[in-house]
């Protein structure tokens, strides 16, 4: 019993963290510069936002920090290294960003539902955060078991929305990655360069599903907390 325990908890680790670990080994293994590469992560992705009519979307270096498209400020940041980097990786997630502001140009469905999503949705969440932290409150007080599961019930359901996002994000990350970043890379990589492109891509389209897995964390830690 002890054995399939442990075993459990492994597992769940293992489907927790996979992912990430894949996603961060993928970008590690690609990201060694090339001396042969004619330009930057950040030179290739302002030739591309100009190439696609996007003049106006800016481009920004987030130092470490990740990268990503703002819809709301109309830009596009990179992390230092991906930005100053000539790497397959620099290139590809440059690419890959790229794509959003070229989505969020076109009106791309999935994208425009997500923004939605997460505008609405992100504040209702840290409200049920809110709620589970004072749910043993409101318990000693009202001492009514129907109520405290009610919130309980509340609050989860909250958090375990944002998990819903994040996969709801897959179509919208495997358009930017295969329908639209890596043709703008065939054009501008070796042929024996664009498999590897290929994993970098498929690695930035998992990046939200890995996200989506770790917030499992935090459901289980409550209810860990909770003594469900």
């Amino acid at each position: 019993m002890v054995a399939l325990a442990i075993i459990g908890v492994i597992a769940f680790f293992g489907l927790v963290y996979g992912p990430r670990f894949w996603i961060t080994w993928t970008m590690s293994t690609h990201g060694k510069e090339r001396v042969d590469f004619p330009g930057t992560g950040g030179e290739l992705a302002r030739y591309l936002l100009d190439e696609a009519g996007l003049q106006e979307v800016k481009l920004e270096t987030t130092g470490p920090m990740r990268d990503h498209y703002s819809m709301d400020d109309k830009a596009v940041r990179l992390s230092e290294k991906n930005f100053n980097g000539k790497s397959v990786t620099a290139i590809a997630v440059a690419a890959h960003e790229v794509a959003h502001a070229i989505q969020d140009r076109d009106g791309y469905w999935p994208l425009m539902t997500r923004y939605r999503l997460v505008k609405r949705i992100l504040p209702i969440e840290r409200l049920g955060s809110l709620l589970l932290m004072l749910s043993p409150l409101v318990f000693a007080f009202v001492r009514s078991p129907v109520v405290l599961v009610g919130e309980i019930g509340i609050g989860l359901g909250i958090l375990a929305s944002s998990i819903a996002i994040h996969l709801f994000t897959l179509p919208t990350e495997f358009d930017a990655s295969f329908k639209r970043a890596l043709p703008a890379l065939e054009k501008h990589l070796q042929p024996e360069d664009i498999a590897a492109a290929r994993k970098v891509l498929r690695a930035a389209a998992f990046t939200y599903v890995a996200s989506a897995l770790v917030s499992l964390l935090d459901v289980a830690r409550w209810l860990r907390i909770l003594r469900f």
